[in-house]
């Protein structure tokens, strides 16, 4: 392990962990606050009091396919440079100080770089009409600055601690609960300002902005003190010299864990494509079919995303206390076994949103209650708190120590793929209710026909995941013994 001149506590952890989890915290502010905003100004018309770009529905979530998918493909990249040259405390200052640009160049004024004209990439099903190219240069930043901080700021997390540390898992359950404080904060503060015609949505975009910078500052500062040389060298180099110099091949216990992390890849690819509807079409359904009022008062749409991270925030503690209780009885649950009931907890939560289109179906201009929305949310938080830091735990556990980032990346890559298919699958939706034979299921559950898209869409995102649960389950045995004993607690 690297020097760590601060060996004070905090909770039972490194104060370091408190460190990164306020880094992690702005970060995350920053990017689910622009995106509660991307879908809605995409699609905004240039003519409305809060002018967007006027694109269709259909392009707005292939961009948010698209945009959120590449955000976790270059996780892959920066995780690769920061093992081998950078070292994951520079990586991360580079990642945020280009995620800062990214979110100023999305308030820009349109006319400050002038206007891309349209592009159709047919072979992709892509066609975007002409837009301010500040609009595509801060994706593109976002994007990159996300490869170099995402992978990093997590492998640091794991670097806190010795092999065997029983507080590992409770470590990553607290840098959560930061993503998450986050995340609750962001839409309250970026829709706030966005969605209100009186500000516009660029002010929301700066808000971001502003947190992203905040974030950086807080590294810059404090990283030295708390964190000493954690995460300073390349991991490559680190592990080099603990092996004398010399390289050696993986050993036969490494390749199998490493097919653990590939194998569970896949199940929670399907968790992220159903979860990631939140973003894009559970936005749309909470913007135009959801019952928004309270008295005089309607709740902004980018309220909903708030309540993820709210149910995170409460319920994280809440499952730690149960996985720890679990474990004195030396019953806590292997890591595929909290996997596949994450995955029909998230299904479950699925259903609430089949119930609230039948609910939409007892009048012409019913619009669904919101109690589904939150119920949903709900569900697919407990799915999570069984999948996302249990899955980054893992991979701290599973990695070898030259490979750290670089598999940190590739877990991240599991977004890639589960943003891009989840956008897909939400513009599909509309389609989907074109079929004969998807108006004639929806007619015979008494659905009427412009609704039928969102019943199969949340009907058969709820049974995928169901067949998905039960397949892992059935192959969890296989993956614990491939993983030769790495979730064994080592007793002081």
């Amino acid at each position: 392990m690297n020097p760590r001149p601060d060996a004070a506590t905090l909770l039972g952890h490194p104060r370091g962990l408190f460190l990164l989890f306020a880094t992690e915290m702005w970060e995350r502010f920053s990017y689910y606050g622009m995106r509660a905003l991307l879908v809605l100004y995409v699609v905004a018309a240039t003519n409305a009091a809060n002018p967007g770009l006027g694109w269709t529905e259909p392009q707005a979530l292939k961009l948010y396919a698209w945009y959120t998918g590449f955000v976790y493909l270059t996780p892959l990249i920066g995780g690769w440079l920061a093992d081998n040259y950078l070292g994951q405390r520079r990586a991360v200052i580079i990642g945020g100080i280009l995620m800062a640009l990214g979110q100023f160049s999305l308030a820009a004024p349109p006319a400050m770089l002038g206007s891309a004209a349209p592009f159709d990439l047919g072979a992709l099903g892509i066609a975007f009409p002409e837009t301010p190219v500040s609009f595509y240069l801060g994706l593109l930043l976002l994007i990159a600055g996300n490869g170099f901080f995402k992978p990093n700021i997590s492998t640091m997390v794991g670097d806190l601690y010795e092999q065997g540390d029983a507080r590992r898992d409770g470590a990553f359950t607290i840098f959560y609960m930061g993503i998450n404080v986050g995340a609750f904060l962001a839409p309250l503060v970026c829709s706030t300002l966005g969605e209100d015609p009186a500000w516009g949505w660029r002010v929301g975009f700066f808000a971001a902005g502003v947190g992203m910078t905040l974030s950086v500052i807080i590294q810059l500062a404090f990283a030295k003190r708390f964190l000493g040389d954690i995460g300073v060298e390349p991991a490559a180099q680190r592990a080099l010299k603990l092996a004398g110099g010399e390289k050696r091949p993986l050993t036969p216990d490494e390749v199998d864990r490493l097919k653990v992390i590939f194998v569970i890849f896949v199940f929670v690819v399907m968790f992220w494509a159903a979860f990631e509807q939140a973003g894009g079409l559970m936005n749309l359904f909470a913007d135009q079919y959801t019952d928004r009022s309270v008295g005089s008062f309607t709740v902004p749409t980018g309220w909903f995303q708030s309540l993820n991270p709210l149910f995170i925030v409460l319920l994280a503690p809440v499952f730690s206390l149960m996985w720890g209780a679990l474990g004195k009885r030396g019953r806590n649950p292997s890591t595929p076994a909290k996997m596949f009931t994450g995955l029909f907890l998230t299904a479950i939560g699925f259903m609430f949103l089949v119930i609230a289109v039948f609910e939409m179906q007892r009048g012409a201009d019913i619009r669904a209650g919101m109690q589904w929305l939150v119920l949903a949310y709900l569900f697919h938080t407990m799915g999570e708190l069984c999948i996302s830091p249990v899955g980054l735990s893992m991979v701290t556990k599973l990695a070898p120590l030259r490979l750290a980032s670089l598999m940190m990346g590739v877990w991240f890559l599991i977004n890639f793929v589960a943003n891009t298919l989840a956008g897909y699958v939400g513009a599909f939706s509309a389609r989907m209710g074109e079929y004969a034979w998807m108006q004639s299921l929806a007619a015979d559950l008494g659905v009427r026909a412009e609704h039928a898209g969102l019943l199969g869409i949340f009907g058969g995102i709820a049974l995928t995941l169901i067949v998905f649960s039960v397949l892992l389950w059935s192959i969890s045995g296989r993956i614990v013994s491939w993983m030769h004993g790495a979730e064994d607690v080592k007793k002081a």
